[in-house]
């Protein structure tokens, strides 16, 4: 079971696809060229700051809003290594998880964190801050697959054997 430490970036509830990468940045050439405009609506500086390995800390319906790919994309260019959220909008977990983005659902973490802490998180075991523990649903394996081959696309090639 993987384990990891992260510092925390805290984000509130609702925030949509237009937050994550504003509309205007969308016809910039790629990805990397679009994550610095990452969260810009809500937090300007955010995607400066953010680390290799970070993990934001949200509320209820993250990604809502419209079914941009490119929202994902934005965050895992950031290296965020993982969202946590007290839910997830449908398409935004899809998305993300065709993009090799880990999300995890927990309602109870978020009343106890304060930006800049560090949290321990065990893939479907627990996520642990300031001693305390809080237990994690696992996904189911395929798609944990999927975020582990670095998303579906390569998850596929690594299934037929492609380069």
């Amino acid at each position: 079971m993987e384990k990891f430490t992260g510092k925390v970036w805290v984000l509130g509830d609702d925030i949509d696809t237009d937050i994550i990468i504003p509309t205007e940045y969308l016809a910039l050439p790629s990805v990397e060229d679009m994550k610095q405009y990452g969260f810009s609506p809500l937090r300007p500086e955010l995607a400066s700051q953010i680390g290799e390995g970070d993990i934001i800390v949200a509320g209820k319906n993250f990604g809502c809003g419209s079914s941009r790919e490119q929202a994902p994309e934005i965050i895992k260019a950031l290296k965020i290594k993982c969202v946590i959220a007290k839910s997830f909008a449908r398409i935004f977990f899809r998305n993300s998880i065709n993009n090799g983005l880990l999300l995890i659902e927990n309602d109870q973490i978020q009343e106890h964190v304060k930006e800049g802490d560090m949290l321990d998180v065990s893939l479907g075991q627990s996520i642990i801050h300031d001693g305390k523990e809080y237990p994690v649903q696992s996904l189911p394996q395929n798609l944990m697959d999927i975020i582990e081959a670095g998303g579906l696309v390569e998850a596929m090639k690594k299934r037929n054997g492609v380069k």
